[in-house]
């Protein structure tokens, strides 16, 4: 079981200077993660760099992250295959591994139909007992999970979340007026994250919380907490680095904020190299000088504890 809410980073893979796992600056990474009140982890997603990345180096974050996370959290794979069948195998062999969830994108490269998508999904589906987080971004990825298609998804039982990513936040009222509590709805995009929130999603996957963690749990537990102007004065700080993550260097973008806040390095897996020339001093501007205006966070951990 996976209590579905919270802010889940999706967070990135760390790198040595020799192309290896750097285990040591990702174990420092979810311990900031989770010293910040995360709800979950979310390994091998765009930001993990999940394309170039092992079928044993993914068995090994999954291994190294229930170790860090020790059943406090959940730990959840992102399967994203070009095949059915790899992506069947993929799930299953999280599950083996021991992941808590999954979640879950449509078939890679191929723009597949409606009736494709919903037959690909469901076939995962049916293949694992964990449970399941849908990726709907039609905006990257080319496919949509209209609301139809969302019916026919949720007679497997085992279907329990999705990753809204669509632009539209009013999808989120959309899907909640359609399904209620069946499906729980997290924002994907990291510039919609408070307005998602305070219009009822459950949840946030989150990109720059991976160098933010703490002002990332901060919005969600003061919007939960209906503290929204104390949420809006951090998220107005936040703005200029969560636009860091809509873009398509977002990985190099993200990986370089770690650095500043001392929880990661910069080395990306190739064919993504670092940033350079005018674009790099760009993201560098960006990131100083929200680090010399860091608002001061309220006292967030307990605001919504069920006394």
């Amino acid at each position: 079981m996976i209590k579905w809410e919270g802010v889940m980073p999706a967070v990135t893979t760390k790198f040595t200077n020799d192309d290896t796992l750097d285990l040591a600056m990702f174990e420092k990474n979810i311990k900031a993660q989770i010293d910040a009140g995360v709800h979950g982890i979310i390994l091998g997603g765009t930001l993990g760099e999940a394309s170039t990345l092992e079928q044993d180096e993914k068995e090994t974050l999954i291994k190294k992250s229930l170790e860090l996370t020790d059943g406090k959290i959940p730990v959840i794979m992102n399967v994203a295959e070009q095949s059915t069948k790899g992506a069947i195998g993929a799930a299953q062999q999280a599950e083996k591994v021991g992941a808590n969830g999954l979640m879950l994108l449509p078939p890679m490269r191929y723009k597949s139909t409606d009736y494709e998508t919903v037959a690909y999904f469901k076939a995962v589906a049916n293949s694992t007992t964990l449970p399941i987080m849908l990726y709907n971004n039609p905006v990257d990825y080319k496919i949509e999970v209209t609301l139809d298609m969302m019916e026919e998804l949720l007679e497997c039982d085992n279907i329990q979340a999705i990753k809204e990513s669509t632009r539209d936040i009013t999808n989120v009222i959309r899907i909640q007026n359609k399904f209620g509590d069946r499906i729980k709805v997290f924002t994907g995009v990291d510039t919609l994250g408070l307005e998602s929130l305070v219009i009822g999603a459950v949840g946030w996957v989150a990109g720059l919380v991976c160098a933010y963690p703490a002002e990332t749990v901060a919005i969600y537990e003061l919007v939960k907490a209906g503290r929204i102007d104390e949420a809006l004065k951090i998220y107005r700080w936040f703005m200029p680095l969560l636009e860091l993550d809509i873009s398509p260097q977002l990985v190099q973008n993200i990986k370089l904020a770690e650095v500043a806040t001392g929880i990661g390095t910069e080395n990306v897996r190739a064919p993504r190299l670092p940033l350079q020339g005018a674009e790099r001093e760009r993201v560098l501007k960006v990131i100083g000088t929200a680090m010399k205006n860091r608002p001061e966070l309220p006292e967030y951990k307990n605001i919504n504890s069920v006394v």
